[in-house]
């Protein structure tokens, strides 16, 4: 759609559009020599009145009034010519040359662009006239074509607003249906004032007081209750404003964001010293240097020396570890601080590096002390490139440099305890940092003594009770487990009624933590629990003829956790190294009890109880061969990796632990069949006792009656 502007009044700015449809409807006034075509146009223009959107304007409004009819009638020739008889085409289908075309769908294109869309030129520029140009050049000629349209454009629109020709409408005009009955929706009658509203409900004159006296009430109770939900917003915007600021400062000072919890205070360990501890008297004599160091540093300074950085305590889990250094904090009287590796590991950047700055820094504000970290190697471990920690490094490194950095440390010593010192970084390791290394091993027998003879002082206990019968029964056990068994004890003697702890909750307890509770209720018939009692008197049997075995303890077939029965030994002392004959002898009782099952009931009737009894003696075999060079046709040589040996080799590995397996299985079986009366009746005293100690294997082997229990 185009227009062209003409300008008649200098103040008068008209669209070509609009002038076209005033002068198209002044036709048949200023004259025709067609009057047909005048009532055929009124016709179209008739129609076209519902789809034209331009404004009908009259000659007023244009500004055209003042002419007279003869200059009224030269416009309207110079615009719209009326077309000769020989000129105009022919009309189509009985139409005019004069009509309107709704559609401009085939001019459009060439209006806009001066060119049709079938032929389009290969390049347009400033040399082809525009189209406007065409038309005001052409219009004299050609019969006049008014494109109408169905709808506004906004470009439309503003320039009739522009031009001032745009008259005002009004703005329910120009809202969307939806819009008119969202904004009209809720919108009811408007009343002015009170008097309205009783006229308009109809009241009675008699109750038109008590309808207003009723509506000021409900106002102001209903303004009442608006100041009370406005007064309660504010007290709740208050609490929470309060609740916030209290957050955040609670939030400032939690570990993860002030580093270590300020909580962590400095312990005085005076209650706890090195007479606490037993059964570790190498690793006390080694902290006593540290106590003199904290005790009197200027005795080692004087002669230039250094005080240690820190000490590592290294040993199996529980060992008494951390009650060493409590002790060296007890004995120094010196400010303990404790901290588990485990709280240095954080997801957040830098808290770990930060908790260990805090934890220095307090430390030697309250120097001489002592900072115990447990689990070392949660904080310490060896430093990788790791995606799930990509900032561990910084709290390893902050440690590093507390402990042997630019900044004195004078003071302060640090112990660490580990169960894996391997996996310690080996810059934390060196000398500077940790100094001393000191093993915490697991007690030997005279230290198992001394550490149950310590707990049995705390319960009420039989005098009869010796530890170190105890102590040579509870082998590998540490401080830990030894508090535990006199615990169980104690516990099993509360349960069954009793005054005092007896030598039997003792080995109930150790049975317990050794092979798990019992399982009385289970229910095993006659024939297993006979196979029981002689697979059991088998390995009996064996270790007590047999030379280098270790004495017995107990036999019992009582079910206690996956074995339905077993037999305890009881070494004199604990073995350090051991011959091969003593090796043997421990293949020979376990070979004890399969041989018994097949004596006494055929090689057709063996169990699956010998199956544990076979790998102890199998390793022990392979042992002999592999690690002790305890086999003559291989050597003293040792055959740490198999899979790297030759096929040969193997081979011969496993032919010699064939043999010495063979051999331990023929020596049990002479054993059991020269003492076939002993074992018969050692069995049948287990089906009748259940469980017999040292003293009743003893006596039933010798022949003799057990007492009445």
């Amino acid at each position: 759609m185009f227009s062209l502007s003409m300008t008649f009044q200098p103040q008068v700015t008209v669209p070509l559009s609009h002038l076209i449809n005033v002068l198209h409807s002044m036709k048949s006034s200023v004259g025709s020599s067609i009057s047909a075509s005048c009532r055929t146009h009124k016709e179209h223009a008739s129609d076209s009145e519902l789809h034209r959107t331009e404004p009908m304007l009259n000659l007023r409004e244009l500004g055209l009034s003042d002419l007279r009819a003869q200059e009224l009638e030269e416009l309207v020739s110079s615009v719209l010519p009326r077309l000769s008889p020989q000129d105009a085409p022919l009309p189509l289908d009985g139409q005019t040359a004069w009509r309107t075309s709704h559609l401009s769908t085939h001019s459009f294109y060439h209006n806009k662009h001066g060119f049709s869309c079938g032929a389009m030129p290969l390049s347009y520029s400033r040399q082809h006239p525009s189209p406007l140009q065409s038309v005001c050049k052409e219009l004299k000629h050609w019969p006049v074509w008014v494109p109408t349209r169905g709808f506004k454009t906004l470009k439309s629109k503003t320039r009739r607003l522009q031009s001032g020709l745009d008259r005002p409408l009004e703005s329910e005009g120009f809202t969307p249906t939806f819009m008119k009955g969202f904004l009209t929706r809720d919108k009811g009658v408007e009343i002015e004032n009170l008097d309205s509203l009783v006229k308009i409900k109809n009241i009675p004159d008699g109750q038109q007081d008590s309808f207003k006296r009723g509506f000021a009430e409900g106002f102001l109770k209903a303004q009442t209750l608006t100041q009370r939900t406005q007064d309660s917003l504010k007290r709740t915007r208050l609490i929470l404003l309060v609740l916030l600021l209290a957050g955040l400062y609670g939030l400032s000072k939690t570990p993860f964001v002030s580093g270590l919890d300020s909580a962590v205070d400095p312990v005085q360990m005076k209650n706890v010293t090195f007479e606490h501890v037993k059964g570790i008297d190498e690793a006390k004599n080694e902290l006593q240097d540290v106590v003199e160091f904290l005790k009197n540093p200027d005795k080692f300074t004087v002669l230039g020396g250094k005080l240690p950085k820190g000490v590592l305590l290294v040993g199996p889990p529980g060992t008494g570890k951390t009650l060493l250094a409590r002790a060296v904090a007890g004995e120094a009287d010196v400010p303990f601080y404790y901290a588990s590796g485990s709280e240095f590991d954080e997801m957040f950047v830098g808290v770990g590096a930060s908790r260990i700055r805090n934890l220095f820094r307090e430390a030697k504000a309250n120097a001489p002390c002592v900072i115990f970290i447990d689990e070392l190697d949660s904080v310490g471990g060896k430093r990788i490139e790791s995606p799930m920690h990509p900032y561990s490094r910084q709290t390893i490194n902050q440690l590093l440099a507390e402990m042997d950095g630019f900044k004195p440390n004078e003071g302060v010593i640090i112990i660490g305890a580990t169960n894996f010192p391997e996996a310690l970084d080996n810059a934390l390791i060196r000398p500077g940092r940790f100094d001393m290394q000191v093993n915490v091993p697991k007690p030997d027998v005279r230290g198992r003594t001394e550490i149950i003879n310590w707990y049995l002082r705390k319960i009420k206990v039989d005098p009869a009770i010796e530890a170190n019968i105890i102590a040579r029964g509870t082998v590998g056990f540490s401080g830990a487990d030894l508090e535990n068994l006199v615990n169980q004890a104690a516990l099993k003697a509360a349960v069954d009624g009793k005054d005092m702890v007896t030598l039997k909750e003792m080995e109930f307890a150790k049975d317990k933590i050794l092979m798990g509770p019992e399982r009385k209720s289970a229910q095993i018939d006659k024939k297993n629990k006979t196979i029981t009692a002689y697979h059991e008197s088998g390995h009996a049997i064996v270790a007590y003829y047999t030379k280098d075995a270790m004495p017995i303890n107990k036999a019992t077939i009582m079910p206690r956790g996956p074995s339905l029965g077993h037999v305890s030994m009881l070494p004199e002392n604990d073995r350090w190294s051991e011959t091969r004959s003593q090796l043997l002898a421990q293949m020979d009782v376990s070979m004890g009890g399969r041989v018994a099952e097949e004596i006494i009931f055929g090689s057709e009737y063996i169990t699956t109880g010998a199956s544990s009894d076979f790998d102890g003696a199998t390793k022990i075999a392979k042992m002999m061969v592999t690690r002790f060079g305890m086999c003559e046709k291989l050597g003293v040589m040792t055959y740490s990796d198999m899979t790297a040996q030759s096929p040969e080799t193997q081979a011969a590995v496993e032919h010699e632990v064939r043999v010495l397996l063979k051999d331990s299985y023929e020596r049990a079986r002479a054993l059991l069949k020269s003492h076939a009366k002993e074992h018969k009746n050692l069995a049948e005293a287990l089906l009748l006792y259940e469980t017999l100690d040292a003293k009743d294997i003893r006596l039933v082997l010798e022949g003799k009656t057990l007492e009445t229990r």
